[in-house]
């Protein structure tokens, strides 16, 4: 996989009845979390409740504090890391000593984009997707922050949220399929599999 290899959940398990160990538990808040489906509940729950909160006015995303502060809108239910950088390398994204740097970066040339219209409002989006997943500045739910954030951009700039293939990204299948290989041909500078899949599916 390239460096874009988006995996939104901490447990890669195929049975939602499987039990989580205690090391996947760190960090967890609601004691009565035992499996990975009462986790994708109360995650799904939380984010429900950051998407009312993020749509309820118009918001710049083009923030760095802001993008933690969504994550945490996000997740600060259910994890107590919520909102904060990860500080261990992954075999996913960039060092963590580069994060705040980059995301700076990444803020500052989407604003430039946007000011002097670089390019079309899909074509901004979808290139700061692309390197907000890149980054991947969390210990974890860095793809759902990474697409709701780009929503939001997206409704800053008065156009439509993206349909993103309208399935289920988190689960393995022919539509994440599609968006990993899109997000792989971004990293080679190819953006056009990317602007095709993020306005494919139904509305």
């Amino acid at each position: 996989m390239g460096g874009c290899e988006v995996i939104d959940d901490i447990f890669d398990e195929p049975d939602d009845a499987t039990p989580l160990s205690e090391e996947e538990k760190q960090g967890l808040i609601p004691s009565y979390i035992s499996t990975r489906a009462e986790l994708n509940q109360a995650e799904q729950k939380n984010i429900v409740k950051a998407e009312i909160w993020a749509f309820t006015k118009k918001r710049n995303p083009l923030d760095v504090a802001f993008l933690k502060e969504l994550h945490k809108k996000m997740y600060g239910d259910v994890w107590e890391w919520a909102g904060e950088f990860r500080k261990s390398e992954r075999n996913i994204g960039i060092e963590a000593y580069r994060i705040e740097p980059e995301l700076q970066q990444l803020v500052g040339d989407t604003q430039y984009q946007v000011g002097h219209e670089s390019f079309p409002p899909d074509e901004i989006a979808a290139r700061f997707h692309h390197r907000l997943v890149l980054i991947h500045p969390f210990p974890n739910g860095n793809g759902r922050h990474s697409r709701l954030a780009t929503d939001i951009l997206l409704k800053y700039l008065g156009a439509e949220r993206f349909t993103w293939g309208a399935g289920d990204l988190a689960a393995k299948g022919e539509i994440r399929s599609k968006y990993i290989a899109a997000l792989q041909a971004a990293d080679k500078h190819d953006y056009s599999p990317l602007m095709n899949f993020v306005r494919s599916g139904k509305n």
